[in-house]
């Protein structure tokens, strides 16, 4: 299933741990150490992530070609 990611869109854990492959224990150890975005409260009972916040954490995850290049590792 391709999931279409909409600018503004809030996703619940689920989602995120689809999005990330990290599992819920994980996401939450990495908030508390302030490597992962913290939710937002939508309800009393309930939070979520914005899209935007996940998609930069994505992105600064991602390593470069050059950063790959300076290690030593090769493309694949």
């Amino acid at each position: 299933m391709e999931h279409q990611l909409i600018s503004g869109a809030l996703h619940r854990l689920p989602s995120v741990t689809r999005l990330t492959g990290l599992c819920k224990s994980s996401i939450y150890a990495l908030i508390r150490d302030g490597e992962f975005p913290s939710p937002v409260r939508i309800g009393r009972r309930a939070v979520a992530w914005r899209q935007r916040d996940l998609e930069k954490w994505v992105g600064s995850r991602i390593p470069t070609l050059r950063d790959l290049s300076a290690n030593g590792e090769e493309e694949q």
